[in-house]
């Protein structure tokens, strides 16, 4: 199959970003080009991103998706991924979001961080990633897809952005020295029903190992994180239906809660 060039990557970003205005999906990118590689889906993904900040949108963070055994196997892939966090796509915690807005929405919980100062290298540690770390807060990440299904490779997943739709940010408090996000156990809940849990050593052992995974994913595209921005370590259960009329909410022993009203 012949090498996608930069007009076929710039048609196929302006796809994913019409599919999702209108909410009609298109098809996956590998039905039509099996083995798409993914340099060339980072590409198609940064496409989009350039276009959404051209349109006003700013980037605030980055998001590391895919990253427990739990949404490996729902998806169907054995290795993360990665997308860019817009401001418009942010929401505070209590926020309301409509159902109707979105496609085929799920909804995950996430221990997520702000950074206190730049972090970027080629081989970072948990240690030096954990220094970098201002704060630490629950996320509610709510995923969406602009294809026809769920049924989707990796390259599928990080040319669509990682999937990411919206993001709920609880209050951030500091990452003392003592706090082991590992053993961080979340509790999620539908109207006030628990329906998923799971510990921070979901997401490859340790909520820290996806944030310098995701450094160095970033440094061999020439990139890096910068002081103040978020970054979502991934979820720690397999994601859920999003149902319009209800509310979602996570808790953690050491974490302030977050929560999500959908209409």
């Amino acid at each position: 199959m012949d090498e996608p060039d930069d007009r076929w990557i710039a048609a196929t970003a302006s796809a994913l970003l019409a599919a999702e205005h209108e909410r009609i999906p298109i098809d996956a990118l590998t039905v039509r080009r099996p083995g798409l590689p993914l340099e060339i889906a980072y590409r198609i993904q940064a496409a989009a991103v350039e276009r959404r900040i051209a349109g006003g949108a700013r980037v605030v963070g980055h998001k590391a998706g895919v990253t427990s055994r739990a949404m490996q196997e729902q998806m169907g892939v054995d290795e993360p991924d990665s997308g860019v966090l817009l401001d418009d796509r942010v929401l505070p915690t209590g926020s309301t979001l409509a159902r109707s807005a979105l496609m085929r929405p799920r909804v995950e919980a996430e221990i997520a961080f702000r950074l206190g100062c730049d972090l970027a290298g080629a081989n970072v540690s948990p240690d030096v990633a954990r220094a970098a770390v201002k704060e630490v807060f629950l996320a509610l990440e709510v995923i969406d897809t602009r294809f026809t299904g769920w049924r989707l490779t990796v390259a599928d997943s990080i040319a669509d952005n990682a999937s990411c739709a919206r993001v709920v940010t609880g209050p951030m408090v500091p990452l003392g020295a003592d706090m082991d996000l590992a053993a961080e156990l979340l509790i999620v809940s539908v109207d006030g029903t628990a329906v998923a849990t799971g510990e921070g050593s979901a997401v490859l052992g340790d909520p820290l190992r996806a944030l310098a995974w995701l450094v160095g994913r970033l440094h061999r595209a020439g990139d890096g994180l910068r002081a103040g921005q978020l970054v979502l370590a991934g979820a720690v259960h397999a994601s859920l239906p999003l149902e319009a009329r209800c509310t979602v909410r996570a808790r953690s022993s050491h974490l302030p809660p977050v929560e999500l009203h959908v209409r």
